[in-house]
């Protein structure tokens, strides 16, 4: 599988989002501009000794993660503004994982060109959203629960 982190802006979360691609054998892609170095030490210690694990790309766009990663029907965008709840996504080993920057989520014209594969993590309507590195883990999870955990030595 493939998450897929679209600007990212908090080096802490990226760094826990690495830690649980490594503990999951997912792939990381990082789609410039950052909101920080990749050589960030903030970045490194939240990912702590695991980055040897983590196959990290760095992409300069959207289109090149797009021209990586090819186009397949199992792209998942999530988003707070959907009606489809992310247990509902059939998830596969190449499945892609689409997520947003913290302050804003994905840009508007992704969730245009891609509504109809948008999903919501739900919570109480008082909160705005969860936090980035919370809501990948609670997607990765269900996505290898779906697959009987396969690519997991347990």
């Amino acid at each position: 599988m493939h998450v897929v982190l679209v600007e990212p802006e908090i080096p802490p979360n990226t760094g826990n989002i690495a830690r649980t691609c490594a503990a999951t054998r997912t792939h990381l892609h990082l789609v410039e501009p950052l909101g920080f170095s990749i050589s960030d030490r903030y970045l490194r210690r939240a990912g702590v000794d695991y980055w040897d694990f983590v196959e990290v790309h760095v992409h300069p766009d959207w289109q090149s993660v797009v021209d990586y990663l090819g186009h397949p029907e199992t792209w998942y965008y999530f988003t707070s503004h959907s009606s489809r709840y992310y247990t509902e996504a059939r998830y596969t080993p190449d499945s892609v994982l689409v997520f947003g920057k913290e302050s804003t989520g994905l840009p508007a014209t992704l969730l245009e060109t891609y509504q109809n594969a948008t999903y919501v993590i739900p919570m109480d309507s008082r909160v705005r959203s969860l936090n980035l590195s919370n809501a990948v883990a609670i997607v990765v999870y269900e996505a290898l629960r779906q697959q009987n955990f396969g690519p997991m030595h347990v």
